[in-house]
C-alpha cells in the first residue's frame, strides 16, 4: 500500500533531491508539499517547490505557502552561501515553469484540508524549519489521530553546522522545534546530522544521476554552489543530501535504524541556542523507573546501509 506522506519543506538543493525522491516513487502518494522560510525567503521556497513537481512531471501535486518566518525569534541567518541566492545554486529558472498555481489556503489549510480527508494515517516529513508543524499541531490538535508519524531532518547529537552546537534547520527555530519534538505527543523520527554526514555521496554518484535521464541531469544541474561547500565541509567531492535521507526513511521505514531517546532543544540565548540534547543515558538512569520511556521519547536515526541507502535514492531518482 503507497505511503501517504506530506512534505514540509525550503528547497534547497538537498530539498529538491527529496522532493524527487517522492514525487518519482511509485510507492508513494504524495498528497502535497508545503513550503517554509529557511534556505532561502519564502517566496523563493515555494517557487522551489512548483518547479521541482514540475521538473518531475508531477504538477498534479498541490504546494502551498506556510511560515515566513519563525515562531517568535527572527531568522538568525539563511544559508545561501551553501546553496545559491535562490536556494538552487543560482539556477532556479533553468527549471520548468510550473503550470499549478499555489493553493490559496495557505500551507496550515492544505493540511487541515488533507488530514481530515485521510482514510488512513498520514507520514508528514519536514525537511525545514518547523514553524508549520509547530502551528499546525497548536491549533488542530484533533488531527494528530491522522499523522502516523513525523519524520524530520534536522537536529544532531554530537554536532552541529549553523554553529558548533546546532543543526540550521533547528537553529532557525528553536522554539518550533521544542513544541514538536518535546512537547507533543505525535511519534517522531529525528535524521540528525550525525547519520546524515555518514551518507555524503561523490561526484562519481552525481555522474550517474546526470547521465541516466534528463531528470537527474537537471537535479545535478542544481549542485555546483553546494558541491563547492562541501568542498570545504567534507574535504572532497561530494554532497550531503540530508532530506533525501529522512525522505528515504518516510518512504520505506526501517531503512534507518533509530533508537529512542528523550530530546530536549535549547531555546536559550546562549552558545548552544538551537542544540538539540539528546539523552543517550539508560532509562534507569534518567529517573524514569525500570524499563520506562519518557513520554517526550523521540525516535533517533542513528545508522544505516550507507551504501544502500545510496542505491535506493540513486534508484529512485534514475527510474
Amino acid at each position: 500500500m503507497p505511503v501517504k506522506l506530506i512534505i514540509d519543506t525550503d528547497p534547497g538543493v538537498d530539498d529538491a533531491f527529496a522532493i524527487s525522491l517522492a514525487a518519482l516513487s511509485e510507492d508513494v502518494e504524495l498528497l502535497g508539499v508545503t513550503s517554509v522560510f529557511g534556505n532561502v525567503g519564502l517566496e523563493a521556497t515555494t517557487r522551489n517547490a512548483l518547479r521541482v513537481l514540475e521538473l518531475c512531471g508531477r504538477s498534479d501535486v498541490p504546494v502551498a505557502a506556510g511560515a515566513a518566518r519563525p515562531l517568535v525569534h527572527p531568522q538568525p541567518a539563511r544559508a545561501g552561501h551553501v546553496h545559491g541566492s535562490d536556494g538552487l545554486s543560482g539556477r532556479s529558472a533553468a527549471l520548468p515553469e510550473p503550470r499549478r498555481e499555489i493553493e490559496p489556503g495557505g500551507a496550515i489549510g492544505l493540511f487541515v484540508s488533507l488530514l481530515e480527508a485521510a482514510d488512513e494515517p498520514v507520514t508528514i516529513a519536514p525537511i525545514g524549519p518547523l514553524t508549520n508543524i509547530a502551528v499546525l499541531l497548536a491549533a488542530y490538535p484533533r488531527l494528530k489521530e491522522k499523522i502516523g508519524r513525523i519524520v524530520l531532518m534536522g537536529g544532531g547529537v554530537n554536532r552541529g553546522n549553523s554553529t558548533s552546537a546546532a543543526e540550521f534547520n533547528i537553529w532557525s527555530d528553536p522554539e518550533a522545534a521544542r513544541r514538536v519534538l518535546v512537547e507533543e505527543d505525535v511519534p517522531c523520527v529525528m535524521v540528525p546530522l550525525d547519520l546524515t554526514h555518514q551518507c555524503a555521496v561523490d561526484t562519481a554518484w552525481l555522474a550517474k544521476l546526470a547521465a541516466a535521464s534528463p531528470i537527474g541531469a537537471a537535479l545535478d544541474a542544481l549542485t555546483p554552489d553546494y558541491l563547492a561547500s562541501y568542498r570545504r565541509s567534507l574535504g572532497w567531492d561530494g554532497i550531503v543530501l540530508h532530506d533525501a535521507v529522512a525522505v528515504a526513511e518516510a518512504i520505506s521505514p526501517g531503512i534507518l535504524r533509530t533508537e529512542p531517546h528523550p530530546v530536549e532543544v535549547d531555546c536559550s540565548f546562549g552558545p548552544g541556542r538551537g542544540a538539540t540534547l539528546v539523552d543517550q543515558r539508560r532509562p534507569e538512569m534518567r529517573g524514569e523507573g525500570e524499563g520506562a520511556v519518557a513520554p517526550s521519547t523521540v525516535q533517533v536515526a542513528v545508522a544505516t546501509d550507507v551504501d544502500g541507502l545510496g542505491e535506493f535514492v540513486l534508484g529512485r531518482l534514475t527510474r
